[in-house]
């Protein structure tokens, strides 16, 4: 995700090929089970990845505010726009999919599900059309009940990427809608029942182009979140959203922040997944990234919402301190750091151009930006991280014997491409992340040496795909020939990984796009072949050579497969990292 940053397993085919047991098996402490027993006078002892693997500070103890602090601003909290990770963690507190993500430490983390349905999705017609029965007794924070039409009416507003560019396509692309149909808005009296069935209140029927195994991986998405359409005020709906999770929205300052509230409405018996803990949330957007640090540090604040990790300034106070260390976890996360190479910006459109940035990245300034090793993650050579099936060891543009660059290699790409003596583009990044902020001025350095001269343009995290780097026209305009970016697994295998990364078919014009830089017919192939695949070992190859392929068209420049290093904040319970969000859950964090 732009989760994007931010991360579950099956793929495509006409049968359950891996099915959901191959993202289960987890044996970590769940959170309604008992981790090691809390010293007297509550709390736990605090020690380094505590929170990895297990239940850190189990409790269901109730009441008081969550606060928590986001270094930029949402992208959306419409669950019909939101691309982030850390959104779709958050978004649970007040808005129910058909499933989810089970709240899990570790790999139990990444097993789906029933949250708004009864059950998982039943398929039929060999996998091309399923079927999910709505639980009873689920209504809005207005004590309406919640129907399968509101579910339905939720996903065909998310089809319109005009009024919500930051969304995935994943529904625009594989639901069998009508011909032109462009959205609940512009298409207001479409009849939808070839793509979404409603026969009654609490059965709703999704029919497909193709077959897919791994639909249910659809239905977790945000945009199976239920929209009243009484209550539906398109773009403006971020201001207030209808809850139909435990709280519900207070006060809402766009760019300021927001407070969630208990939401009376809501049914602990029809949602054995969440426990509510908290009486709120209390959320703080546009926050200094190193304050963040501080505050969590000191105590102040519980929550860095982001959950991409302590910043390089803070890195070395965290690490050379015992104490503080033993309040921190280091996981290894399916995400991908990396740089976007434009080839629609000249002289970005010739491939040697495009191999000589390859060649003349330093790859160890790359991993520093974001930590070292330790807490940034490992050197990556291609786009797959080693925990994703299909990954291959492959290293098309080796940056020198000491990572840091080959400049000879990268000199005799530029000679190639009729720029001998280099050229000048200008190089993006979220303004609020000071590790892309390292990253782009790492790059600046590197790629300078051989002649290629950047120019650093920040961007605010909140729009950066809608409005800058994920708009070709603006970003050709604006020659943003580089554009710093991180991607993490919708669900960890590789169509989740890939497909809204590299096919080319997702790229929007009217901006939002999560790929930014791959434009390769014969990648959008590969992707549609494997989407036929029904048998894994013959499936999960061809991630490899989707891999390989945008590799060779030198279209990503991959920076580091990441971990990152969060810290815990004080007197919090129930603290666990979700291997489906690559950060810590939020969804039944307490407090002492």
């Amino acid at each position: 995700m732009k989760r994007k940053t931010t991360l579950g397993v099956t793929a495509l085919g006409a049968v359950l090929a891996l099915g959901l047991s191959a993202c289960g098996g987890g044996t970590a402490t769940s959170p309604s089970q008992s981790g090691a027993a809390a010293p007297a006078g509550g709390g736990a002892k605090a020690e380094f990845n505590a929170a990895l693997t297990q239940v850190y500070n189990p409790s269901d103890k109730k009441g008081g505010i969550i606060k928590l602090a986001n270094a930029g601003d949402w992208d959306s909290l419409d669950p019909g726009d939101t691309y982030y990770g850390y959104s779709w963690n958050f978004i649970r507190l007040y808005g129910r999919s058909l499933v989810m993500f089970k709240p899990a430490p570790g790999k139990e983390s990444t097993e789906l599900i029933p949250d708004l349905a009864e059950s998982l999705g039943v398929p039929s017609d060999n996998a091309k059309t399923w079927t999910y029965k709505l639980k009873q007794g689920v209504k809005f924070e207005d004590g309406t009940p919640i129907t399968s039409k509101d579910v339905k009416y939720a996903v065909e507003r998310s089809f319109d990427k005009e009024v919500f560019p930051d969304g995935y396509t994943y529904f625009n692309d594989t639901l069998n809608w009508p011909k032109d149909y462009k959205g609940a808005y512009k298409s207001k009296d479409a009849d939808t029942d070839s793509a979404i069935e409603t026969p009654d209140d609490q059965t709703i029927v999704f029919h497909l182009k193709q077959p897919y195994s791994g639909f249910d991986y659809f239905a977790q998405l945000p945009a199976t979140i239920p929209v009243p359409k009484a209550k539906d005020t398109g773009a403006k709906y971020k201001e207030h959203i209808i809850s139909s999770g435990p709280y519900k929205f207070d006060k809402n300052e766009i760019g300021k922040g927001f407070n969630l509230v208990r939401n009376d409405q809501w049914d602990a018996a029809t949602d054995p997944n969440r426990k509510a803990l908290p009486d709120g949330y209390e959320v703080t957007t546009n926050v200094n990234a190193d304050d963040i640090d501080n505050r969590l540090l000191s105590g102040d604040l519980h929550v860095d919402l982001a959950g991409t990790g302590a910043q390089p300034a803070t890195l070395g106070r965290v690490l050379t301190d015992p104490n503080l260390k033993a309040t921190t976890d280091n996981p290894t996360i399916t995400r991908l750091w990396y740089t976007s190479i434009n080839g629609n910006v000249k002289p970005l459109d010739n491939l040697d151009c495009r191999k000589a940035v390859e060649y003349a990245a330093d790859k160890v300034a790359y991993q520093t930006a974001y930590g070292g090793e330790f807490s940034g993650g490992q050197i990556a050579t291609s786009l797959l991280p080693p925990g994703i099936p299909g990954h291959k060891d492959i290293n098309p543009y080796p940056a020198g014997a000491d990572n840091h660059g080959d400049a000879a290699k990268a000199k005799e790409a530029l000679t190639a491409c009729g720029q001998p003596n280099g050229f000048e583009t200008n190089i993006s990044y979220r303004a609020e992340r000071p590790k892309e902020k390292a990253t782009a001025e790492a790059l600046q350095q590197s790629l300078g040496k051989v002649g290629i001269k950047l120019t650093l343009k920040p961007f605010p995290q909140a729009d950066y795909f809608a409005l800058y780097a994920g708009k070709p026209g603006y970003a050709k305009e604006n020659k943003l020939g580089l554009a710093v970016n991180g991607w993490g697994a919708d669900w960890p295998d590789g169509y989740g990984f890939l497909q809204q990364m590299v096919d080319s078919r997702v790229i929007r014009e009217t901006g939002g796009s999560s790929n930014i830089s791959v434009r390769d017919p014969e990648v959008d192939k590969l992707l549609d072949q494997a989407s036929l695949e029904t048998d894994v070992a013959k499936r999960e190859p061809i991630w490899g050579q989707i891999d390989q392929k945008v590799m060779d068209d030198a279209f990503i420049l991959p920076g580091i497969w990441a971990k990152s290093l969060l810290i815990r904040g004080k007197g919090v319970t129930n603290v666990y990292v979700s291997d489906a969000f690559g950060m810590y859950d939020y969804l039944n964090m307490g407090l002492q």
